[in-house]
């Protein structure tokens, strides 16, 4: 088994899993550490060509991280291609599933069986006196301010985490709103996660003047793969400390 990943989450996934079968991944696909296949360019501009000469019995991609015209190429240069749709824990959960499956994993992760039983018995953080979840804002970009929307993934864990998105009843996913609007919806949080904005105790908090910020790992609340074992208590350790 062949197979090419342009997603950081699925290729650690595999490459925990199915040691062996990756022989391409992206620039961007920095776990696990030592990973050592072919770069094929990245996720938004793979190189096709460079796809094709690896002969994958297997392309693994996502809806959102990867360009259709791309995904288009590869089918048509004759490449299976799978696709993955993750927008809440339950789905990426059975997607990893799909995608293990896939690429041959000999058995059932122990990492998967580890990721269930954490988000299973995840305790929500204290609610607001008004017995509402705590409010918060979820930037992802700055210059301009992008922030989470609908329908995301970390939107998902952090609901399950005690912490209401602000903006997930936005009509998009991932929103453009300039900063004086996301300042007056008073969020009792903001949480800064490292990627894909690298937010830093210096960049970001200040302009949230007032408000608890949580500086977190991106890869804990975006990736779907062995992190997700770890996720719920890291996360809920540093939403709990912005809030003290």
């Amino acid at each position: 088994m062949r197979v090419v990943s342009l997603v950081p989450s699925l290729t650690e996934a595999v490459a925990v899993s199915a040691p062996g079968v990756l022989v391409g991944a992206t620039e961007w696909c920095s776990h696990p550490a030592d990973l050592d296949v072919a770069r094929v360019g990245g996720t938004k501009n793979p190189d096709v060509a460079a796809i094709t000469a690896l002969r994958p019995d297997l392309v693994l991609a996502n809806e959102e991280e990867n360009r259709a015209p791309d995904l288009a190429a590869l089918r048509a240069a004759g490449l299976d291609v799978l696709v993955t749709e993750i927008r809440t824990l339950d789905q990426g959960l059975r997607e990893l599933e799909r995608v293990l499956a896939a690429c041959g994993a000999p058995r059932r992760p122990r990492w998967l069986e580890e990721a269930e039983a954490a988000w299973a018995g995840v305790t929500p953080l204290e609610p607001r006196p008004d017995g509402r979840p705590l409010a918060a804002l979820v930037p992802i970009w700055r210059r301009p301010w992008m922030v989470l929307g609908r329908d995301t993934f970390a939107g998902d864990l952090l609901a399950r985490l005690g912490v209401r998105n602000l903006y997930e009843g936005h009509p998009e996913r991932y929103p453009r709103i300039p900063l004086d609007e996301l300042r007056a919806t008073a969020p009792d949080l903001v949480v800064l996660p490292d990627e894909p904005y690298r937010f830093t105790p210096d960049d970001g908090p200040e302009a949230f003047p007032g408000t608890a910020a949580a500086l977190v790992d991106g890869r804990l609340l975006t990736w779907y793969g062995p992190s997700l074992a770890e996720a719920p208590k890291a996360l809920s350790r540093a939403l709990r400390a912005a809030r003290r």
